[in-house]
């Protein structure tokens, strides 16, 4: 799997590290990705998923049921 947050599609991005004298190279900052299982109560099964913090508060928020209809309209998963 690659590094991309199921629930908000968060992934990496690119940025430069800038050193004493300014002088610029790249580096990436990446998600801070969980690999989590959650209840889904209305089928009865554990899901797992790779999210991130702050979709693991999303999740808490809205519930997981409706999070996972609304990642999957978006094209973050395919299944679940």
């Amino acid at each position: 799997m690659s590094r991309i947050c199921q629930v908000t599609g968060k992934k990496m991005m690119v940025g430069n590290n800038v050193s004493h004298s300014h002088a610029k190279t790249k580096r990436k900052f990446y998600p801070n990705l969980f690999v989590k299982k959650f209840y889904l109560a209305e089928e009865d099964r554990w899901v797992t998923l790779k999210v991130s913090a702050s979709g693991i508060r999303t999740i808490n928020k809205n519930g997981l049921n409706v999070v996972l209809k609304e990642a999957k309209s978006k094209g973050y998963i395919n299944q679940y």
